[in-house]
C-alpha cells in the first residue's frame, strides 16, 4: 500500500505542472504581447510627433525666433488698392501684417521696421496687389496671394527677411 501511495503521489504532482505550465505560457505571451504593443505605439507616436511638427497643412514650417508684426498701410484703415487696371472700377481695401525676422538688423532695429525696409515692403506689396487678377482675389486662393507677398518681399528684402504674411481684412468693391 504504501508503494502504492508513492506512485499516486508523483502521478498528481505532474497533474498540477501541466495544469500551470499552460498557464505560464499564457501569462508570458500575454506580457510579451503587451510590450510589443507598448513598444510599437511609442515607435510610431513619437514618429508621428515628429513628422507632424515639421509639416503642416504640406508646407514645411521651420521652427524660428518670434517675429516683429508690421501692419502695412494706415494703421487703422490698412490699404487701398485700384485692382484689375485702370479701366476696372474696383477697389480692395486690405489689412496685410507681416512677421519679419527680428534678426535682420537691415529690416528691423531695436524691434521697429527700418524706413527704407518700409518703402520696399510696401512697394512690392502694392505691386502685387495692382497686378493680381479678380478671379485670384478669390477667398480660396487667399493663401497662394500670401505666398506671392511673401515670395515678392522676400526677393526686395532679402531671403529670411519675411517669417509670414497674415491678410486681416479683405474688401473687395
Amino acid at each position: 500500500m504504501a508503494d502504492e501511495e508513492k506512485i499516486e503521489e508523483p502521478a498528481a504532482d505532474a497533474g498540477g505542472k501541466s495544469k500551470k505550465f499552460p498557464i505560464i505560457i499564457v501569462v508570458v505571451l500575454i506580457l510579451f504581447g503587451l510590450i510589443l504593443a507598448g513598444g510599437i505605439s511609442f515607435f510610431i507616436t513619437t514618429q508621428v510627433m515628429s513628422s507632424g511638427s515639421n509639416v503642416a497643412g504640406g508646407a514645411e514650417v521651420k521652427n524660428h525666433d518670434p517675429g516683429v508684426f508690421v501692419k502695412l498701410g494706415d494703421p487703422k484703415e490698412g490699404m487701398i488698392v485700384n485692382v484689375g487696371g485702370i479701366k476696372a472700377s474696383r477697389f480692395l481695401k486690405v489689412g496685410v501684417v507681416m512677421e519679419l525676422n527680428p534678426n535682420k538688423e537691415e529690416v528691423v532695429k531695436e524691434g521697429k521696421l527700418v524706413p527704407m525696409a518700409e518703402t520696399k515692403i510696401m512697394d512690392s506689396t502694392l505691386q502685387i496687389l495692382r497686378t493680381v487678377k479678380i478671379e485670384e482675389l478669390d477667398a480660396n486662393k487667399q493663401d497662394d496671394l500670401k505666398a506671392k507677398i511673401k515670395s515678392e518681399v522676400n526677393k526686395a528684402l532679402g531671403e529670411g527677411s519675411v517669417y509670414d504674411v497674415y491678410i486681416t481684412s479683405f474688401m473687395l468693391q
